[in-house]
Parts: structure tokens; sequence; C-alpha cells
């Protein structure tokens, strides 16, 4: 536990502590940020396929067990983006807090995923235990990305006009 909070949350609680300093720095450079940002997920992810690979783990996986877990990774995505947009519909959120809910709600990633197996299952072929994270998290991808593409053609009388943000109690202008 001790190292998870150290290598997920202390950097998560640092940031946020740190963000009334660095907060409008991180917006003006935000496209090199989020590049810089991507760009760390991708090595956590490039690494653990990696020592999957050194590990062997193509000669341990069968199709037929690749399938199995890509469909029920399907079938775990399905099962949690049906639940959260039923849950939100019956609490009476508004669409746009739906929208949120259901993409947040299924949100599993491989930057904190990964070390996490990491730190549980040191010494382990860490490419074969996150194998089923990493073929979620595309699926997840391509499906978010279908339903944005359907969030986004809703009929424009359908969306509210987004309200005024306020900072301080004084609205934006």
């Amino acid at each position: 536990m001790e190292s998870i909070a150290l290598q997920l949350l202390l950097p998560f609680a640092v940031g946020q502590c740190l963000r009334p300093w660095i907060g409008s720095f991180l917006q003006r450079y935000k496209s090199v940020i989020s590049l810089v940002d991507r760009g760390s997920i991708l090595l956590v992810v490039y690494d653990a396929f990696s020592e999957g690979m050194a590990a062997g783990i193509w000669s341990q996986v069968t199709v037929s067990d690749l399938v199995m877990v890509v469909l029920l990774d399907m079938a775990l995505l399905a099962a949690v983006l049906a639940i959260t947009t039923i849950v939100s519909r019956r609490l009476g959120f508004s669409k746009e807090d739906e929208i949120v809910i259901v993409f947040c709600g299924s949100k599993k990633s491989l930057a904190s995923g990964i070390p996490m197996a990491n730190i549980l299952f040191p010494g382990q072929a860490l490419g074969l235990i996150v194998l089923p994270l990493m073929l979620f998290h595309q699926i997840q991808l391509f499906a978010c990305a279908t339903l944005a593409q359907r969030y986004a053609r809703r009929p424009v009388e359908a969306r509210p006009e987004p309200e005024p943000r306020t900072v301080l109690g004084s609205a934006e202008a």
C-alpha cells in the first residue's frame, strides 16, 4: 500500500497542492504538457509490453485465450457502460452529467494500472498480468470514441447553453 501511495497518490496530491501556483503555467503550455503526459503513459505501456515480450507471453497465450480475454473485456465494458447510463438516468442527472458519468465510470488507466500491478506482483511476468488491461484499454478507446460521436450528433436544441463559469464569485468573461 505504501508503494502504491508513493507512486500514484503522492504525485497526484502534490500536483493538486501546487496547482494554485503552477496552474496558469500549465494552461499556457497545455499542448506541451499534454504531449509529455501522453508520452509518459506510452513509455509505461511500452515497458510493460516489452517485459511481456521478453518473458515470452505470446508463447503462453493461445489464440483462443486471447479471443476469450477480448470477449470478457468487451462484456465488462458493455456492462459498466450500461450500468452507469441506467443509474445516471434513474438518479435524474442531466444529459451532460450522464455523459461525464458514463465516460468516467468506465475508465481504467494503464498509467495507474501498470504501476499497481508492478507493486502487487513484483518479479512476475507483468506483461501477462496486464494483458487484459491493455486490451480493455484499446477496446474502451474505440467504444468511447463511438459513444462520443453519438453524443455529439445530438440535435443542437437538445444541448443546453453553457452556463457562465465563476471564479471567486465573479462571472468569467
